[in-house]
């Protein structure tokens, strides 16, 4: 089967990089080397006695290292340092699954979670987000979808591209579901660390079959180093070496070093963009609380993104390409999630203040322009 076109990737690769206000991607915003210095007390002179060679198959051990320290109590052999998250998700739906398997996955969802399985001839469940319940996860649902046995569990809480989270006491229900089926659960923790409302969950590391990927992309403001995690059991990891020896071999030294600071240095880095970024969440709520009759919000709690309903819109597609063609206001239309949500947008708050007010107002003057008329 042929694999999907991914809608997401394929809306940033035509608007991503040409317009000036990006109000639709779901990361923080983006450090600078100067301000990534500052943060982690790093000279540049330091690489100059870096030699150009090969990493490890698994990641060069002072990385791996330091990511086995926060993620896994210190276990190496479960920790896999990867290009990105995309690296790992590609790895891990080519070699956990198998033709046939069923897969259960949130709707909405982030394509690569479920679209790589389906090309594979995997059957693919949703685990449907309730929008009348502020995107809720019931799961009363997900037991009941579970009892059929699927291979695997995809979960990513806080959740792109609503925002929404479980509790603890919800994650350790969630576990106890995976393990009752015998599936694998795969939790997303791309904007795990990004939290407004609870503290952060951790990851299911004491479930055998979790597989867990992280990036440094979302919550720390690095999305240019397109370094990424896994922890997995190690079989898996050795498996995951194999085929990435026909793919990427291994991850850049010079990024490593880069992404080993950044882990050392984690809660400062991470402690600061939650700030910003909790102030710019009260600016988009009291945005959309001034404008109950254009869009609907569910508050996020966590990561830098909402899904927003626009209300009365004919077409919210024609709407986004509108806003970036004519005024350069990035949006991410809902459909690049499913069909289902084409009176959604993507609205991500994680870039500057200023960024984004601009982008609102721009924004509000798009919805007022292209909102339907009342019927008479």
């Amino acid at each position: 089967m042929e694999i999907a076109v991914a809608h997401l990737e394929a809306w940033m690769r035509d608007y991503y990089h040409k317009v000036d206000h990006d109000i639709g991607s779901s990361g923080v915003r983006d450090l600078s080397m100067h301000e990534f210095r500052a943060l982690c007390g790093f000279e540049l002179s330091e690489l100059d006695e870096m030699v150009f060679h090969d990493s490890e198959s698994y990641g060069g051990n002072r990385l791996r290292a330091a990511l086995a320290d926060r993620w896994t109590g210190g276990d190496v052999d479960r920790m896999m340092v990867t290009h990105g998250s995309s690296e790992a998700i590609y790895l891990v739906m080519h070699l956990a699954l198998d033709p046939d398997d069923e897969i259960i996955v949130l709707d909405p969802a982030y394509q690569q979670l479920y679209d790589i399985a389906a090309s594979r001839g995997c059957r693919v469940t949703r685990w449907q987000l309730d929008p009348d319940a502020g995107f809720a996860a019931d799961l009363s649902v997900l037991r009941e979808l579970a009892a059929h046995g699927p291979r695997m569990i995809v979960v990513n809480f806080p959740h792109n591209p609503t925002g929404v989270s479980i509790t603890a006491e919800q994650q350790k229900e969630l576990v106890a579901i995976a393990a009752d089926a015998g599936a694998w659960l795969v939790w997303d923790h791309a904007f795990g660390e990004l939290t407004y409302t609870a503290d952060p969950l951790p990851i299911p590391v004491e479930y055998e079959r979790s597989i867990v990927w992280g990036t440094f992309s979302k919550s720390y403001g690095l999305a240019g180093l397109r370094v990424g995690w896994c922890v997995a059991p190690p079989e898996l990891l050795a498996r995951m070496a194999v085929l990435r020896d026909y793919i990427a071999l291994y991850v850049s030294p010079v990024l490593e070093f880069f992404a080993e600071q950044a882990v050392r240095h984690a809660d400062r880095i991470v402690a600061m963009q939650r700030e910003h970024a909790r102030a710019n969440r009260q600016l988009l709520i009291d945005w959309a609380a001034d404008r109950p009759e254009l869009v609907r919000l569910s508050p996020p709690a966590g990561g830098v993104a909402a899904f927003v309903e626009l209300l009365g819109q004919p077409d919210v597609v024609a709407s986004c390409r509108r806003l970036a063609e004519q005024h350069r206001v990035l949006l991410v239309p809902g459909v690049c999630f499913g069909e289902a949500y084409r009176n959604h947008v993507r609205l991500g708050f994680g870039g500057s203040t200023a960024e984004l007010t601009a982008g609102l107002a721009l924004l509000d003057r798009v919805l007022r322009e292209d909102v339907r008329p009342p019927r008479a």
